[in-house]
């Protein structure tokens, strides 16, 4: 029952508190479910679903919102989908403790670049091809190094976008459209070499489709984008924190 009452309510919560940043939540379902009982093997499988499950109920509403850049968001999940194989191949022999560490470092610095920075470039001004170069660019160093880290490229697609110029909205709803694709390829690798409790699955999908519903309506109609960008960098800086503490 615990399993289920707590593990819910923190799937709905954080689905639509993520959702809001076009982030999944994956790193924090997988040690809750693990903590609650569930075998590691199937928490990460089950997680990296919800997470697709959310931000494709998230995607579904920024598009509706015209908060996705799909001249950057395409390339964005293409280079990203292509790159992370590579990056999960290289990772092999490396120490990923210090690349964490360092990893850490850089969403401190995004985070506080996102509460500070206010980038010259104009979206309007660039070409749909400079659009789309930047995409690939952004898409190609988060799939690596998301895959080189074993992490989400969301948090490197995200301060990428914003720091090219999109609005911070756009930004999110663009980053949710690439770590919906990122997550099902996370998801298809890992229940390969795992298991699903369907009734499990089931209840908490439905939970973190309702709580992500909730968090892209009140991204799109209750905040700003200067507030969303300080909500972002104080999210980058929450999450370095708990990835610190992992470390530890």
């Amino acid at each position: 029952m615990a399993l289920y009452v707590v593990g819910g309510a923190t799937v709905f919560l954080f689905s639509g508190v993520m959702a809001m940043a076009g982030l999944g939540a994956a790193f924090l379902f997988v040690p809750l479910f693990y903590y609650l009982g569930v075998p590691l093997g199937q928490a990460t499988s089950t997680a990296l679903l919800l997470n697709a499950v959310s931000l494709s109920m998230a995607t579904i509403s920024y598009a509706r919102g015209h908060l996705i850049d799909w001249r950057a968001g395409v390339p964005v999940l293409i280079a990203a989908v292509i790159l992370a194989p590579v990056g999960a191949a290289l990772s092999v022999g490396v120490d990923r403790s210090i690349l964490l560490g360092l990893f850490v470092v850089f969403l401190v610095f995004a985070g506080a670049m996102m509460l500070l920075y206010r980038p010259p470039a104009s979206r309007a001004a660039r070409s749909p091809v400079t659009e789309a170069g930047v995409g690939a660019g952004v898409g190609s160093v988060a799939g690596f190094l998301g895959g080189l880290l074993g992490v989400g490229g969301g948090n490197i697609i995200l301060p990428g976008l914003t720091w090219s110029g999109l609005d911070a909205k756009t930004a999110a709803g663009t980053t949710a459209l690439a770590v919906v694709f990122s997550s099902l390829s996370g998801f298809l690798g890992h229940v390969a070499v795992g298991s699903l409790d369907p009734a499990f699955v089931l209840v908490m999908a439905a939970l973190a489709a309702a709580g992500s519903g909730v968090g892209a309506y009140v991204m799109r109609t209750r905040l700003t984008s200067p507030q969303l960008k300080r909500f972002i960098g104080v999210l980058l800086w929450v999450i370095a924190a708990k990835m610190a503490l992992d470390l530890l």
